[in-house]
């Protein structure tokens, strides 16, 4: 935690994005001024996970209650050009 206060005291960007698996199970959401959920079907996690979802599952909070807590959400199972919009729509709405 000490090593990211002091590299995000550092940053210039407009916008500085970190990757954190488990946010909302860890209280971390509360450090950020926005909150981005990328989430996939159940079908599309398992095909990419080595642990079993019934392991993995049990520490999660459910994928609905992020959506709902996040400022933005994007379910990813569509093609790399509609994430790569996703992703270009919230960095304009958070740079403006």
């Amino acid at each position: 935690m000490q090593e990211y206060l002091a590299w995000r005291e550092q940053q210039t960007a407009p916008v500085a994005v970190i990757e954190v698996p488990l946010l909302y199970e860890t209280g971390g959401d509360e450090r950020f001024d926005a909150v981005v959920v990328v989430t996939a079907t159940a079908e599309l996690r398992a095909e990419r996970s080595r642990v079993s979802a019934d392991a993995r599952e049990r520490r999660l909070i459910p994928d609905e209650e992020k959506v709902q807590r996040a400022d933005f959400a994007y379910v990813n199972d569509g093609t790399l050009a509609e994430l790569d919009a996703f992703v270009a729509d919230v960095m304009a709405r958070l740079t403006q």
